[in-house]
């Protein structure tokens, strides 16, 4: 089993995704503009921004499964 789940983990993160995160504005606004590296630039900052909730929460799940593993280790 936990070989199983360490295998599935490798391969979600080595997993790779092409995401583009702008809003329908956001867009329209940086398509007119002649260079794309504003746009980049937003793209990139908007995931970097959406990857910090992920974090937390699973930084909040490890404590939650570290202390439920440790009280059926104390029973």
């Amino acid at each position: 089993m936990k070989a199983r789940i360490f295998i599935t983990a490798i391969f979600i993160l080595f997993l790779s995704v092409d995401v583009e995160a702008q809003c329908a504005m956001c867009r329209a606004v940086l398509e007119t503009e002649q260079g794309q590296s504003t746009a980049e630039g937003i793209n990139d900052g908007i995931v970097y921004l959406m990857i910090f909730p992920y974090l937390l929460m699973a930084g909040v799940a490890y404590f939650i499964w570290k202390s439920r593993r440790k009280k059926r280790v104390e029973e």
